[in-house]
């Protein structure tokens, strides 16, 4: 399993208006969840990824839970 962090303060914003300061997206958090996904090697790796549902769209954006911020916080 990574040893990336997942801020414990961002689990706690599960449910609230969000920012992801990397894409710009601001809208609720929908989740964090811990995935197995495949890398380049054809091997799995474990990360983390949190979902937000962008204004306007049907399929949630993933980010790093670390560019997650509470709005009015950046």
């Amino acid at each position: 399993m990574s040893t990336t962090g997942t801020p414990g303060d961002v689990l706690g914003l599960i449910g609230q208006r969000v920012r992801d300061i990397a894409s710009g997206v601001e809208d609720e958090l929908l989740d964090v969840r811990c995935e197995q996904l495949p890398t380049h090697t054809g091997t799995s790796a474990w990360t983390r990824r949190a979902y937000l549902l962008p204004p306007d769209q049907d399929t949630p954006l993933t980010a790093v839970p670390g560019n997650i911020r509470p709005t009015g916080t950046f």
